[in-house]
């Protein structure tokens, strides 16, 4: 007579799982902050990654301003991330220098700011909520490249 192993759902594995680790569940805001995210996903959309920036000459302190720099394999998303008074504000410039047409959207969990992009790439979104956020590069005939999500805090 063959024993067959008794048959178990996923969500009681991974319950079970947990018992025996000793850890306590996922709390309910961190799952909801994830369900709401990978509803923002962009498939077929490249992911342009974070690198190293370095401090521009004649900066006396790193405080005031956050540089970062995201680059995808044709495409590079400089950003400046500026706090003030509980909200965020971020200056960018994607490069190189794309054609006409092409916009951005700045995306937070609870909204998203559309900019179409100067004639040198730049653009800017003022008085967003300190958090998650990801920047999208809508080019005319091209997929769009997105920015993976950084956590901004104030």
């Amino acid at each position: 007579m063959t024993r067959h192993p008794p048959t178990i759902d996923d969500e009681s594995l991974i319950a079970a799982l947990r018992l025996t680790a000793g850890h306590d569940p996922v709390p309910a805001h961190v799952s909801a902050a994830a369900r709401a995210v990978f509803g923002l996903r962009l498939p077929g959309a490249a992911t342009a990654r974070p690198v190293p920036t370095p401090a521009p000459l004649g900066v006396r302190s790193a405080d005031e301003a956050r540089l970062l720099r995201f680059t995808a394999a044709e495409l590079t998303v400089d950003l400046e991330v500026t706090a003030m008074d509980g909200l965020v504000d971020l200056a960018g410039q994607v490069s190189p220098c794309p054609e006409a047409g092409t916009r951005v959207e700045v995306r937070t969990l609870h909204l998203t700011e559309s900019r179409e992009l100067s004639p040198t790439g730049q653009f800017a979104v003022t008085g967003l909520p300190p958090g998650w956020f990801s920047v999208v590069c809508h080019r005319p005939e091209h997929s769009p490249v997105a920015t993976s999500w950084t956590r901004i805090r104030p």
